[in-house]
């Protein structure tokens, strides 16, 4: 494993530690309608070097975990494991991740060192059934009953705070429902 000085993790850097955020909102389909679960979560992002694809293309990747808590009953409801990986000749951003649902995404952006007026870092990516580059794979079971078709992430990072938005297309109980997360959390 490389050190991390040695690596050029662009603006991956400044989500590498432990995140606690008790501000979330999960708004997920039911069948007859919407539930609103407010959450609290820990993501731990860790800095793991750069990988060569091809011996022409490096990334720079972090591993992450999240598990997200629902707060009236302190229930795990949410867990997930993946990676943000920066390719920094090609200015993209990548998010790879996996949900145990059956369901995989590969999300990526371009990076135009997009920064908020308090200079955070802004990073944006996308996934869609149907994008030629950037990728959902599902089990048999939720392409049948709970299929995502299109994903948005954003997070913002700056003076030791994270804030996130993201939207999950589902078609689900026979129509299309935006499911959506966001939350702000601090770095232990």
């Amino acid at each position: 494993m490389t050190d991390m000085q040695d690596i050029d993790y662009g603006p991956l850097e400044g989500l590498v530690g432990v995140w606690k955020g008790d501000k979330g909102l999960d708004v997920a389909p039911e069948p007859d309608g919407v539930e609103n679960n407010p959450f609290y979560e820990t993501i731990t992002f860790t800095a793991i070097g750069d990988v060569t694809n091809a011996e022409s293309q490096v990334l720079s990747a972090v591993h992450y975990r999240q598990m997200v808590q629902r707060k009236s009953n302190d229930e795990v409801f949410h867990h997930e494991t993946g990676y943000w990986m920066w390719d920094k000749s090609a200015k993209i951003v990548m998010h790879s991740f996996v949900i145990p649902r059956g369901v995989c995404v590969l999300a990526g952006g371009e990076y135009a060192e997009t920064e908020n007026a308090n200079g955070d870092v802004v990073l944006s990516v996308a996934a869609g059934i149907d994008d030629s580059n950037w990728h959902i794979i599902q089990s048999p079971f939720m392409q049948e009953k709970a299929r995502t078709t299109e994903f948005r992430h954003t997070i913002t990072v700056g003076k030791g705070r994270l804030s996130y938005t993201e939207t999950t297309f589902v078609d689900i109980y026979g129509k299309v429902f935006e499911h959506t997360d966001q939350n702000e959390l601090g770095l232990q």
